[in-house]
């Protein structure tokens, strides 16, 4: 297959980034099309939707073999479920689908045209395979199973940064951030408290450490105002 488009996040690692598309709608990316597929005209009509499917690759978790069973982070990585039951990027071929908003389509920039979606999950960089329009009367189905899943009970942090921090975080960021944190980005293998953990997000470094429930924001450095996004 041919990578259509890359998209343009706030993730330069996979640390950090929500487990499904949606979870955090603060979230902004861009989606810039190769050279060859930057053609106004295959986008039109796309801006009478709502919301767009992405198929892509997991191009950081390409192996050569694969295995039957994985160990979901929803089931707090101590129980094996069948690869096709999960969402796992460990897959016989790493393709990810996700559902994105379509906030607006840009057509005056240099590389117009992109398109400026909310609630991604993937990676800056994520090569892109193809774009859907979502469908409400084909693609909503809600009275479907959720499997495991909806038996796991959701759990949110309290999220708290200091002042001095917070004045460190760029202001169009930080909902965004906070959202990121909330979702608890450790992996779920790692629950020390005394621990520390940094995430590169949106240009900068975050720090942070969780105990009872509450992440705090220890430190955040390193940043620079960035034009990927």
């Amino acid at each position: 297959m041919k990578i259509i488009a890359r998209i343009r996040s706030d993730f330069p690692t996979k640390f950090g980034i929500p487990r499904q598309s949606g979870r955090v709608e603060e979230l902004t990316a861009c989606i810039v099309f190769e050279p060859e597929y930057r053609v106004r005209e295959a986008v039109k009509g796309l801006e009478d939707f709502s919301h767009i499917w992405l198929l892509w690759e997991f191009s950081q978790s390409i192996r050569e073999s694969w295995s039957p069973t994985v160990r979901p982070p929803r089931l707090g990585g101590n129980e094996r479920m069948g690869v096709f039951a999960t969402r796992s990027p460990f897959r016989p071929n790493p393709v990810g689908l996700s559902c994105v908003k379509l906030e607006k389509i840009d057509l005056e920039s240099k590389e117009a045209p992109v398109l400026i979606v909310s609630g991604a999950d993937l990676m800056d960089g994520t090569p892109i395979y193809d774009i859907k329009p979502y469908l409400p009367a084909a693609d909503c189905h809600p009275e479907a199973l959720g499997g495991f899943a909806t038996k796991v009970e959701q759990h949110f942090l309290q999220v708290e940064i200091p002042e001095e921090w917070k004045a460190r975080i760029p202001e169009d960021k930080r909902t965004a951030l906070e959202g990121v944190l909330r979702e608890d980005p450790r992996p779920a293998y790692q629950k020390d408290p005394e621990r520390i953990y940094g995430m590169p997000f949106a240009g900068m470094d975050v720090h942070f450490q969780v105990k009872n429930g509450i992440l705090t924001v220890c430190e955040i450095t390193g940043y620079k105002k960035s034009d990927r996004i």
